[in-house]
């Protein structure tokens, strides 16, 4: 790290000295300038910043200790050198406040000088590294937080979880305003049919990394949120004097669309708002995003733009209406909400003309998939319950039929939630944003937050319905998605360990080794060897 340095001295001499005795460039410290006195010096070290300042004590128009007073006004952390004569060093006593590290006797000793410089100059670099380091900490752990009130208004639970969050910060949330996507992997229920767990969590690992290096090569402050498997929110913040530009979105869908197509050979459907959305309004989009990607005749396309809501009689949009109120007490474990909800449906269908019953097909069919994603993520059903549905819609054609599944659907829903305990949900939770957030730090802190529980009531949970400890499961869980990446991808293993929440290639071996048994690339041969296949197309990705 290059640090710059001021000198100021009246006596031109001992600056020319000091800029030519003194192995400043092997030190690598760069000399921003110098003065000879302390008004000049004020006007560099307003401008220029530097880290370390040698000053003079006695000098005309403004002293050293005049300087100094001045300098601590709006610079608390530059190292200073006093520069002084024996006869002056009475002196000394009245700079202590100002925190003068420290002292050089004139005529001035350069041999010792240059080694005061080379240790302050080491003190500077290392503060700076474990500032540096701090702020990520904290601009990482401001984001997830920032992300979770996000979440939450999208998916609309209830509550005013976000309110302190907003207040703390000071975020106004009537001018935060976002340009919006939903970006969902098309015919995703059939794909999911035929792929395993472990399959399931490498594509959306997958999707969600390249959306997320795109969105950071297009230099826009963003998030990526799964809202469920196989649909994310992309959320592009847009704030005064930023202008909602729907060319340059609909220009970044594209390339995001492309981005998955090319890299992934997986076609995904993306539906983008026609403005700003603010914070109070997300939920309220999403679901207009859901309606546009499912029901458009145009869905199909690739990427579609949103009508913006508003009022409708048509019975298409009182039947997704019943549909979000039941999926919304379901996720809220409200009976009595659900309940009347389905009621609704069903007196909507009867109440239907048979001639409506093909222009509604579409929403009936969404609501299947609606339910069957919803019900996974909740983990009230399992694949062979699954699997049994998706046969029984595939047998009946008619509505009414698939009607009565959607009954039972719900029904089985209702009676699973209401089922769990509170410390299932919890640590459904849990194992939900383990799966979403492979790539970030994790710790138990950060997870009891995000629940709001004690650290040790989350550990203590933790290890009863998991069956491991915190860190044996998340590292569990990192290795596996590593050797599916190491198998199925080219990208080195530096990137791997990165995408798997390692930042050092080095401990993220030793903890590979360690649960394999070998090391990354060996693992890699190994996979190939054994395939005798070249790597799929979709798993290259040219860096």
């Amino acid at each position: 790290m290059r640090i710059k340095a001021l000198l100021i001295d009246d006596e031109v001499n001992i600056l020319k000295n000091l800029q030519a005795v003194i192995p400043w460039e092997s030190l690598n410290i760069e000399l921003i300038g110098t003065a000879r006195n302390g008004e000049q010096a004020l006007e560099l070290a307003r401008a220029q910043r530097p880290q370390l300042i040698l000053c003079d004590i006695r000098m005309p128009v403004m002293d050293g200790i005049e300087f100094l007073e001045a300098l601590r006004e709006f610079d608390a952390e530059a190292e200073v050198i006093m520069m002084t004569g024996y006869q002056d060093f009475s002196y000394v006593r009245s700079v202590i406040r100002y925190e003068v590290k420290d002292y050089i006797l004139k005529p001035i000793d350069y041999e010792e000088l240059e080694k005061t410089i080379k240790r302050l100059a080491a003190g500077v670099r290392e503060r700076s590294i474990e500032a540096h380091s701090m702020q990520q900490e904290w601009k990482h752990v401001f984001h997830l937080a920032y992300e979770k009130v996000l979440y939450d208004r999208i998916v609309d639970l209830g509550g005013s979880a976000s309110r302190p969050f907003l207040k703390l910060t000071e975020l106004d949330g009537d001018n935060l305003a976002f340009a919006m996507m939903l970006v969902d992997v098309a015919d995703y229920s059939q794909r999911e049919r035929s792929w395993d767990d472990k399959e399931r969590k490498l594509w959306n690992f997958a999707i969600q990394n390249i959306l997320q290096e795109n969105l950071t090569a297009f230099n826009v402050q963003h998030s990526v949120l799964q809202v469920r498997s196989g649909e994310w929110c992309v959320l592009i913040e847009r704030s005064a004097p930023d202008i909602y530009d729907r060319d340059q979105i609909m220009g970044w869908a594209e390339k995001l669309r492309s981005a998955v197509e090319n890299y992934l050979r997986l076609c995904i459907r993306i539906a983008l708002h026609p403005s700003e959305v603010t914070l109070k309004q997300l939920a309220k989009t999403y679901k207009s995003l859901q309606r546009s990607l499912n029901l458009s005749q145009t869905a199909d396309t690739g990427i579609i733009v949103s009508e913006k809501a508003r009022g409708s009689t048509e019975p298409s949009q009182k039947l997704w209406d019943c549909i979000e109120e039941m999926v919304t007490g379901l996720k809220r474990c409200d009976r009595r909400r659900t309940e009347t909800s389905l009621k609704e449906l069903n007196d909507s269908f009867r109440q239907l003309p048979e001639a409506s019953f093909e222009r509604v097909a579409p929403i009936v069919h969404y609501l299947c998939l609606h339910l069957i994603r919803e019900m996974r993520a909740m983990e009230v059903i399992g694949r062979e319950e699954e699997l049994e549905v998706w046969r029984r819609i595939d047998q009946h054609h008619g509505i009414r039929d698939t009607l009565q599944v959607i009954n039972r659907l719900v029904d089985q829903s209702l009676e699973s939630v209401m089922r769990k305990k509170t410390s299932d949900v919890l640590m459904l939770s849990a194992r939900d944003y383990i799966e979403r957030n492979l790539s970030a730090e994790l710790s138990i802190d950060l997870l009891a937050d995000y629940l709001g529980i004690s650290g040790s009531y989350f550990s203590l949970l933790f290890k009863q319905h998991i069956g491991e400890t915190f860190v044996e499961y998340v590292t569990k869980q990192r290795m596996e998605m590593a050797k599916s990446m190491l198998a199925l991808s080219d990208k080195s293993v530096t990137q791997v360990g990165q995408m798997v929440g390692y930042a050092e290639r080095r401990y993220f071996t030793r903890v590979f080794s360690k649960y394999t048994g070998m090391l990354p690339s060996e693992y890699r041969d190994r996979q190939h060897n054994q395939s005798g296949a070249e790597l799929p197309a979709w798993a290259i990705h040219e860096d």
